[in-house]
């Protein structure tokens, strides 16, 4: 899984993209799982982190979270991202 990850609003730093890529690796127990993962940052007054997910399966999540600082968006981002995948998982894994 290689997430394409886009910023709109601000220039997104080389170190605001290795926290965001050092916060997915959260997931990486889906991988196999994951077709792809597009992440959205957007900066107006305050950041806006949103993230879709395709599982292979044809299932999609979409989270999304704000704050005034970036390494909490993408915390509180992950944190719904991680549940997200997490149930999905479980779901295709009881079939």
């Amino acid at each position: 899984m290689t997430p394409s990850i886009t910023a709109v609003g601000f220039n997104l730093t080389e170190a605001n993209s290795d926290l965001l890529n050092k916060k997915l690796e959260r997931i990486s127990y889906a991988n196999d799982l994951i077709v792809d993962l597009l992440v959205h940052v957007k900066y107006s007054k305050n950041f806006a982190v949103e993230a879709t997910v395709n599982f292979k399966w044809g299932a999609q999540a979409h989270v999304s979270a704000e704050d005034d600082d970036y390494a909490v968006a993408v915390n509180k981002m992950i944190d719904t991202l991680d549940n997200k995948v997490k149930k999905e998982k479980d779901k295709y894994q009881q079939r």
